[in-house]
């Protein structure tokens, strides 16, 4: 306004000359043309002051990038990549069950085909997440309804890894997301397809809270700063805002009007949402949203007309929202603002090859020698490549840039699990980038139940159910009426004590045969016992088999015994009655 209003007072200085020159009063001019523009022109200010205006992503070279990865090709809508200060992991391709791969971030270059894996999961694996607390520790889920904790040591994995710290049970449908709490520990949250909800103390190896607000399937889930609410989409096109303590909706709205899948992501402690997501004619969209009214968005924005979902990552140190595409091979930044326009568009890194997931590191572990403020690990869907992409603030000192690097989050809790779960709430403990701080990288202790806790009703008669095997049978002698003798019951009694004697002497020639092929094994016993040690099931899938064989033999054990117990008893029964037949004949006798 202020121009304008020099404008209109030139313009009157003009016309006053203007006027004198008429009259000849003199040859003083003034040139009005640079300046006598409409008002509602003049919304040009000049370029927007920005210290990430000139941002721009760098790719690893071909040594920096792991190599020979069997990359996922499932349609789920997930990362399939996590990655930490220590280790990157990679979910891969399997005939049957879910692997994923973990390495050492510095283990670059072409990878072995047969590295060691995570081979713990019966379905394909869906989403993982390294524990912020600890970089030894990482959750998966998958398609077999369940949720894993693995410990990944130092030097990573040697063999494959089937043995899990925790295993969570609760959903009854695959599970397709997961996420960690980021100021308390031990609290994980997961989204199945069953419409549900669970948040898990993961330290017990129980659920604090099942949600169940969902009317179709979730797709995305998102804490806020502190971890005290969470933002979910889900099929129905609506975005929620849930306290996921006591499960309660406190606002929602239609996001997006698509079809497609929507993400969200809350950024950060500014009280606002972004989402991602399709218009009603295919349109990618962002939008902005005030945590507290999801009625109408702050703002929202086509972006291009490609087909694939849009990921949504923020950086809250730097305050800078990138969008990168599922089969696209450019990543969008934006710079966040507290006012309209919300988003200011920075640039682009563009690519020639399509990604199938991307995976983020923290930030405590960017080189801060390069002014790198995030880095991105690309997996690339043509080929079995996960490249690293770093996104550089171009600055010619290589000393520490204090503006580009505030306090970041630490890896140290700030509440316990008992003390979230009592509704306390608190921002995650800051590190400096400048001196860093020691991560912490123990094997935790897994959860036992006490002694004296009573086991199922099956443990406790699994005493009762095969007692009989250690009692000895006694025979019953009780007396039984005896039939008159004929000479046909006398041939069928002499036919059946022949009968007895010739079992009597099979039984005894087999015993003696035992006995002696015994004799004869007693040599070779030690190599038998070091085969059947070499034999000995090493996997839980082999001891299955052999418990289930091991069954079905003692079935067939038990049901022999019981024909030969009754066997014995009639031959028993019979040799009385023979013997009171032979007195009675006796008595006749004399």
């Amino acid at each position: 306004m202020h121009r304008a209003e020099d404008c209109v007072d030139i313009v009157q200085v003009d016309k006053l000359n203007s006027l004198n020159v008429k009259k000849g009063s003199g040859n003083n001019m003034v040139d009005v043309r640079a300046c006598n523009k409409p008002v509602e022109r003049l919304w040009f200010r000049g370029v927007r002051s920005s210290k990430f205006r000139h941002v721009y992503g760098l790719p690893a070279k071909r040594e920096g990038c792991y190599e020979n990865i069997k990359i996922t090709k499932n349609a789920h809508d997930g990362h399939y990549c996590a990655v930490n200060p220590k280790f990157v992991a990679v979910v891969t391709e399997v005939a049957g069950g879910g692997t994923f791969l973990v390495l050492p971030l510095h283990n670059t270059g072409r990878l072995d085909f047969n590295s060691s894996r995570v081979t713990g999961h019966r379905g394909p694996v869906l989403d993982i997440k390294w524990n912020p607390f600890n970089d030894n520790i990482i959750a998966s889920c998958s398609d077999d309804c369940t949720v894993k904790l693995w410990y990944i040591p130092d030097g990573g994995l040697a063999t494959h890894l089937t043995d899990w710290l925790i295993d969570l049970h609760g959903h009854k449908r695959r599970v397709g997301y997961i996420e960690w709490h980021p100021s308390a520990e031990n609290i994980l949250i997961s989204a199945g397809f069953d419409h549900l909800m669970i948040v898990w103390d993961v330290g017990h190896g129980q659920a604090v809270n099942v949600i169940d607000c969902h009317p179709d399937v979730i797709y995305s889930l998102s804490f806020n700063r502190d971890g005290s609410l969470v933002t979910t989409t889900c099929k129905d096109k609506k975005l929620r805002v849930i306290e996921p303590r006591r499960g309660i909706v406190l606002s929602e709205g239609i996001c997006h009007a698509g079809t497609k899948a929507c993400k969200a992501v809350f950024l950060g402690n500014t009280g606002r949402i972004l989402t991602t997501g399709f218009s009603r004619h295919s349109d990618r969209q962002y939008a902005v949203w005030s945590q507290s009214d999801l009625s109408e968005p702050l703002v929202m924005e086509s972006i291009d007309s490609s087909s694939g979902v849009l990921f949504p990552y923020y950086d809250h140190d730097t305050r800078i929202v990138y969008l990168a595409g599922k089969g696209d091979g450019n990543i969008r930044y934006y710079e966040v603002v507290d006012q309209a326009p919300w988003l200011h568009y920075l640039n682009q890194f563009l690519s020639g090859s399509p990604q199938r997931g991307l995976g983020f590191i923290p930030k405590r572990g960017c080189d801060v020698s390069q002014c790198e403020i995030f880095r991105f690990y690309k997996l690339h869907a043509t080929k079995g490549m996960c490249e690293p992409i770093s996104m550089i603030v171009p600055r010619k000192s290589d000393q520490f840039q204090d503006d580009l690097y505030p306090d970041t989050a630490a890896p140290s809790p700030a509440l316990t699990a008992q003390e979230w779960i009592s509704g306390k709430n608190c921002n995650p403990i800051l590190m400096s980038m400048k001196t860093g701080v020691m991560v912490r990288t123990h094997k935790p202790k897994v959860y036992q139940p006490s002694e004296n806790m009573s086991l199922p009703t099956a443990h406790v008669n699994n005493s009762k159910k095969f007692a009989f095997l250690s009692q000895e049978t006694v025979p019953d002698y009780r007396p039984v009426d005896v039939q008159p003798v004929t000479e046909k019951s006398q041939k069928t009694s002499s036919n059946q004590s022949t009968k007895f004697l010739q079992i009597q002497q099979m039984w005894a020639s087999q015993q003696t045969n035992i006995l002696s092929s015994e004799c004869n094994k007693g040599s070779s016993f030690s190599n038998e016992r070091e085969e059947l040690q070499e034999d000995s099931p090493k996997t839980e899938y082999q001891l299955q088999r052999a418990y289930s064989r091991q069954c079905e033999e003692l079935k067939l054990l038990r049901r022999q015994l019981t024909n030969r117990e009754r066997r014995i008893l009639e031959l028993e029964e019979q040799v009385i009655k023979l013997q009171q037949q032979l007195k009675e004949a006796k008595r006749q006798h004399k």
